[in-house]
């Protein structure tokens, strides 16, 4: 009896023990970080499509909605508020050191916000702000920001090309319901700027002067909900960039402020623009040479110079610009619409290029392809040009300013354009008599439906190539 009692008390004795060693175990297990979130994979570049595109309200999306926290982590110390590292925010004081240490700080850690807050004017100067940095990084602009006022407040050892620059970027988002205020008037009023005067007068020009916001060789972008205003020169440039998403911005600056380009894309591939407002004293939005897979979509321009593809082939060199799409689109008093431009002498090619649903109002040259451009009085005609082909312009109606004929396609003598598709095109003068010769030169294409006003200049088929043209002329 006495042994099956010892028994019995070791029984008890080990089974209490060994519940609290699984007992600490597992608590300890509680407290193990979880792994595989410390590097998220990057978000996907925006897809364009020719569907009209269902823009995501987070088109970045976190791949685990839940992950588990870093012990004594919370969500504001991923916040770095300029004014925390000594932004004063007043519009005198230059506030350049806190920006550049706020983003120090918040490129160094996953998901880090710089943050300008609300009710504050920070002045900055050109400034790069360059990564690689941790993923999810975000720009977030609650206040305004701007430069120096003027070319003679603009330190002599910056640079005067350009002035925020964000550079080497993967996941980059800059956002907010804050103003970009650009102070270009003092440099419009240079003596060197090209000035549009109401008689159309001009001088000498142009001169450097800084584009105010420039995105170089990054990748997956966004910027949304910023008014971006009167800049020196070009609003908004991406150059080297893919997976570029632009979704319900504000750009405005002067009817005559010269070279204020709304959005220019140089060497970029996969672009969204959408829901934006683009008015200005240039190019609404303008696309050079490397640039493909650009998708546009529900963009107001106006006034301005229209959305321009060039110009291309400058100082006979070769340019590529494919797969292209402007949808539900408005243009209104603007010196072009929809224009395609190309220099004499160069090479490469322009295709598949789709324009629809675009509403015009009082829009002078609404539908333009013009490869004899040239800033001279004395540019040489040229033996080669770059290539146009497999053009759509679909559901184009609206008004135009009878000054120039609503459509003028004015191709190379050497290399047609070719493949036109011309389809429910209706404009109407704004006021005045109706202008009925549009005009065409070297053009090839179709009308699938009659147009206003009509247009017989298209000739038929195709001409004879020479093979060093064909497919792409070296693109």
């Amino acid at each position: 009896m006495r042994i099956l009692s010892g028994i019995l008390v070791i029984y008890i004795i080990s089974g209490v023990l060994f519940g609290h060693l699984v007992y600490v175990a597992r608590g300890r297990a509680h407290y193990h970080k979880r792994r595989g979130l410390s590097n998220p994979p990057p978000p996907p570049p925006p897809v364009v499509t020719a569907d009209p595109p269902q823009v995501p309200s987070d088109p970045y999306p976190n791949p685990d909605p839940n992950p588990d926290p870093a012990p004594g982590s919370s969500d504001s110390d991923c916040i770095f508020d300029v004014t925390s590292f000594g932004a004063v925010g007043d519009g005198s004081c230059d506030d350049t050191a806190a920006f550049r240490d706020a983003w120090k700080a918040a490129c160094a850690v996953e998901s880090g916000v710089v943050l300008a807050p609300e009710g504050g004017v920070f002045k900055i100067t050109s400034t790069i702000f360059s990564g690689p940095c941790k993923p999810g990084l975000v720009f977030q602009l609650d206040g305004v920001l701007m430069p120096p006022d003027g070319p003679e407040e603009w330190p002599e050892t910056d640079s005067k090309s350009q002035w925020l620059v964000f550079y080497r970027l993967d996941g980059i988002t800059f956002a907010g319901k804050g103003t970009v205020e650009g102070n270009g008037q003092k440099w419009w009023d240079l003596p060197c700027k090209p000035h549009r005067g109401p008689d159309g007068s001009s001088s000498s020009g142009p001169c450097v002067s800084p584009t105010m916001i420039r995105f170089f060789m990054s990748k997956n972008i966004e910027v949304k909900g910023l008014r971006i205003q009167n800049s020196p020169m070009f609003h908004m440039k991406f150059d080297g960039c893919e997976g570029v998403l632009i979704n319900e911005i504000q750009i405005s600056s002067p009817k005559l402020s010269p070279n204020t380009d709304g959005i220019h894309l140089g060497n970029t591939r996969s672009v969204g623009i959408y829901n934006s407002l683009v008015s200005n004293g240039d190019d609404c939005i303008s696309i050079g040479t490397g640039c493909s897979d650009i998708d546009i979509q529900g963009v107001t321009c106006g006034p301005s110079h229209g959305i321009s593809i060039g110009s291309l082939g400058v100082h006979n060199s070769q340019a590529c610009v494919s797969n292209i799409t402007v949808r539900n689109t408005m243009i209104r008093d603007s010196d072009n619409g929809l224009r395609v431009k190309t220099w004499q002498g160069g090479t490469g090619s322009v295709s598949n290029l789709l324009f629809e649903n675009i509403q015009m109002e009082n829009v002078l040259n609404c539908i333009i392809v013009d490869q004899y451009y040239c800033q001279a009085k004395d540019c040489r005609n040229e033996t080669s040009a770059v290539r146009v082909f497999d053009v759509e312009y679909r559901n184009i109606k609206g008004t135009y300013d009878v000054r120039s004929p609503p459509i003028h396609f004015a191709c190379s003598d050497t290399v047609a354009c070719t493949n036109i598709t011309m389809s429910e095109v209706e404009l109407l003068p704004e006021e005045g008599e109706l202008v009925d010769d549009p005009f065409c030169w070297n053009a090839y294409g179709t009308q699938e439906t009659l147009t206003i006003p009509p247009i017989d200049c298209l000739l038929d088929g195709s001409p004879v190539v020479e093979e060093a043209y064909e497919p792409h002329y070296g693109c």
